[in-house]
Parts: structure tokens; C-alpha cells; sequence
């Protein structure tokens, strides 16, 4: 049975619904319009084919798109009835306009495309991006020749075969900068020695959806903006430590640290630079939401980025092409599938991925909705719990520590609330036990109550 899809569209008769369905086909990879059925496919009475109509029809569907598409028409039959198949393959010079409009086949429909899309694609049809192209509004003036020679040293620290050239020569080698001296875009995004306002990433953590406790506005270099965002993030989120038998603490990060950079460095090389938007991070107590200018192309849906069945194409190939020999990314089309492997075994919810506003967003969650308490204890310090201290402390004393270690400056009824309602008469003497033992110490006045702090 046949149904619609991608690569399938059904047609009661021939019209210039048809050419515009056919012309969304060869834009995208290929497809075939059944004409002669109904909505599910089934022959419809009364369709009939004259002695010219299919020549006829070749002929209209090569008049009305530009560059001229040549179709294969056959008759069918089913069950028991003639319909007629038009088949294309995807063209190899794009896009192919119908009418002057362009259209791509996106979730089994025709998508008009901006613009912008059809600059894009007519770059993709020679294996190009926009990054590659000369910047109309900079020059070599522009450009720091000491960013260059930090990604050289990036580059030699993986590279079996080190680069020796110069700055300015090693930009041309690898087609940054024209024989002109005309910089590409990518140069620009990544060596400008001044603000890149193209490349705005505007951060910020909230205490709710309308109040903003801290922000930050990154406008520099693209290797700059990753590691200046991860340190914002790693201010606003929360580090566990375990206590153990071993000397030193262990550290435990409230998210995958590996899969937020991932997800930082997916945003810079895969942004529509050519968007008026910024690209935005919102921190909440529960989540973080990363959000990027520019939807997935080529037809690729959120389904095949989680099953990886796709072939993964760089929106901006030359910054993806520098990142990589600067040893940031090691290989295009694995990061979503890295990412969600990486929350998982954190122990988190998976990632949610979706298209957003002309644009993709990836919303990731803390695992607070598993907390017992309100002030941060959570799955670290519970691994912590179990782990024991190795120092002739008990489980008793042990959680204890841990409390005072993940909230420095805690009082004693807080500790009461934190540990399952802990009696307070258990607390102050096991307080009392800590400090005897070296491990905590009591500042403020005892007339307060005072608070309690490891003790360094």
C-alpha cells in the first residue's frame, strides 16, 4: 500500500501542483507523484490519459521550471485502473525554481524557501558555505595574526606533521584569506581582533522565566566564545564533592561538563551567521536552554539526528574544518548521539531537541526533581553518603559532613531539615563529635545559634 511521505505525493490530476511538488523533489533527494488517486492512493473514477498527455505534460513541467527538469512519466495499473507515476532524482545543480519560486520537500510537504535558503543551497550545489566566501565589511586590518598563531600551536599539538609557516601564509593555505588579501567570513569569525557582533551569544541566569540574576553578553573570536561561555555556565551550576577513602575529594559536576561543551562548540560551528538573531543560554534551577539561529537543513528532522541515519553536512564548513585541526571537534554527525549518551550515564534525563523559533534548541535538566530536600544535596553527595569517609567516621557522621561540605555556613535546624528531619538533640551531638574529630568548626556566636564550615 502506498502512503505519503518524503519521497511520495498523491495527485487527483495533472496540474501546476504537480511541477511545484516535482521541483520540491529534485531540490531534495528525489521523489515520485502518483497522479490519478485519492488522498490514501486508491484510483479514482473517471481519470483518463489521452494519446498526447504525457508527452504533453513532459514537455509543461520542463517549460515551467528553471533549469528545465526532465521527468520519467510511466502509466500504472492498479487495481485494475491506469494512474500515472512522474519520477525525478535529485538534480545536481540547485535550486530549480518553479514559477520563480523555490520549494524543498520538508516532513512530507513543499517548503517555500527564503532567500536565504536559496543562497544556501546554491552554495551547497558546489560544495561551498557561506563562511568560505570574502567578507564585505573586513579586512586583514581586522584580523589578530596572534589568534592565528594560538591555533597553530592547537593544531601542532595533535598534528603528526607540524605547521611551520608563518601566520599570514598558513590563513592562505587554508583559503582564509584570498589572493587579494580579501578575508573569508570564517576568518573573521574566528581571528577578529575586535567584537564580533555576527556572533552574539547573549547568556543568562534566571531566578524564574522573568528574573534574571546574572548575564553576559559574548561578542569575541569563535575559540574565545567557547571557552567563555563554559566558565559562565560552570559559575551558575553546582559541583558536588564525594567524600571517599581516597585523600582528595572527588568533584561531580550537576550536569555532564563534556556534554554542555558539546553542545557549545555544536552552536558555533553550526549557527546561521547571517541571521539577525543572537544565540541564547538561559540557566534555570531545573534546566539550562541553548538556543541557536538556524533550523536543520537539507530535510533532516529531529528523529534522524537522535537515530543517527543521517549524513551530517557543516552549515560553515571552513570554522568546522579550523575547529577540527585545532583538535575541538574531532568529526561531523556524532555530537547529538554524544550528547544524549552522556546525560544518560549521568544519570539524567535525556536532552530535548527541537526546532525553535527558526531556529534549534536543546533543553537540558539537572536531576532536581529527584531531590528530597530544597538546598542542593542530590545524586553526588547521596554516592558520597554510601561511600564512607574511611576515617572512623560512621554513616550518621558521614552524611553530616557532606552536608556542611555542599552548604558552607549551615545552621543546625537547617541541617535538621536537610537530613529527613534529623532530631536536633542528634544533630548538636553529632555536631559536637565533628568538631571534636578536627573536621568541622562553629563561626558566629553560639547566642545565634552560629553556623558550621569544614574546617580547612
Amino acid at each position: 500500500m502506498l502512503l505519503e511521505n518524503q519521497h511520495t505525493e498523491f495527485k487527483s490530476s495533472f496540474n501546476d501542483a504537480v511541477i511545484e511538488t516535482v521541483s520540491a523533489f529534485v531540490n531534495t533527494k528525489g521523489g515520485k507523484v502518483y497522479i490519478g488517486v485519492d488522498d490514501l492512493g486508491q484510483p479514482i473514477p473517471n481519470f483518463s490519459i489521452g494519446k498526447e498527455s504525457i508527452q504533453n505534460w513532459i514537455n509543461e513541467i520542463k517549460n515551467k521550471t528553471q533549469p528545465g527538469i526532465i521527468t520519467d512519466i510511466e502509466p500504472l495499473i492498479i487495481q485494475g485502473k491506469e494512474i500515472i507515476c512522474v519520477s525525478v532524482h535529485e538534480f545536481p545543480i540547485k535550486p530549480v525554481a518553479f514559477k520563480g519560486r523555490y520549494y524543498q520537500r520538508v516532513n512530507g510537504a513543499n517548503h517555500q524557501l527564503s532567500s536565504q535558503e536559496v543562497a544556501d543551497l546554491h552554495l551547497k550545489t558546489y560544495s561551498s558555505s557561506w563562511d568560505y566566501y570574502p567578507s564585505p565589511h573586513y579586512d586583514m586590518d581586522s584580523i589578530s595574526l596572534d589568534k592565528v598563531a594560538q591555533f597553530i600551536d592547537l593544531a601542532n599539538q595533535i598534528r603528526e606533521v607540524k605547521i611551520q609557516d608563518e601566520p599570514l601564509k598558513v590563513l592562505r593555505k587554508f583559503e582564509l584569506v584570498k589572493n587579494d588579501n580579501q578575508i573569508a567570513n570564517a576568518c573573521h569569525l574566528l581571528f577578529s581582533k575586535n567584537e564580533v557582533f555576527d556572533a552574539t551569544i547573549s547568556i543568562g541566569r534566571f531566578a524564574s522565566e522573568t528574573s534574571i540574576k546574572d548575564s553576559l553578553v559574548v561578542r569575541t573570536d569563535l575559540f574565545n566564545e567557547v571557552d567563555i561561555t563554559l566558565a559562565f555556565l560552570k559559575k551558575h551550576i553546582n559541583k558536588n564533592y564525594i567524600i571517599t577513602g581516597d585523600p582528595q575529594r572527588k568533584e561531580k559536576w550537576e550536569y555532564p561538563l563534556e556534554a554542555l561543551r558539546e553542545i557549545v562548540i555544536n552552536m558555533v560551528v553550526h549557527r546561521n551567521y547571517q541571521s539577525a538573531g543572537d544565540a541564547i543560554i538561559k540557566i534555570y534551577d531545573t534546566k539550562i536552554e541553548f538556543y541557536n539561529p538556524g533550523k536543520l537543513e537539507n530535510g533532516l528532522t529531529i528523529a534522524d539526528l537522535q537515530a543517527g541515519t543521517y549524513t551530517s553536512y557543516a552549515r560553515n564548513r571552513k570554522v568546522a574544518d579550523i575547529f577540527r585541526e585545532a583538535g575541538i571537534i574531532e568529526k561531523y554527525g556524532s555530537g547529538i548521539q554524544r550528547i544524549t549518551n552522556a546525560f544518560i550515564s549521568y544519570g539524567l534525563q535525556e536532552p530535548v531537541f527541537e526546532e525553535f523559533q527558526n531556529g534549534f534548541r536543546v533543553t537540558v535538566f539537572n536531576n532536581s526533581n529527584n531531590n528530597t530536600n530544597n538546598l542542593g544535596i542530590n545524586e553526588g553527595l547521596n554516592e558520597g553518603l554510601n561511600e564512607g569517609l574511611n576515617e572512623g567516621l560512621n554513616e550518621g557522621l558521614n552524611s553530616m559532613l557532606t552536608a556542611i561540605i555542599h552548604n558552607p555556613g549551615i545552621q543546625a535546624k537547617q541541617l535538621s531539615d536537610i537530613l529527613g528531619a534529623r532530631p536536633l538533640k542528634t544533630i548538636e551531638r553529632q555536631i559536637k563529635s565533628l568538631t571534636d574529630k578536627g573536621h568541622i568548626e562553629r563561626k558566629g556566636s553560639k547566642k545565634t545559634g552560629g553556623y558550621w564550615k569544614v574546617k580547612n
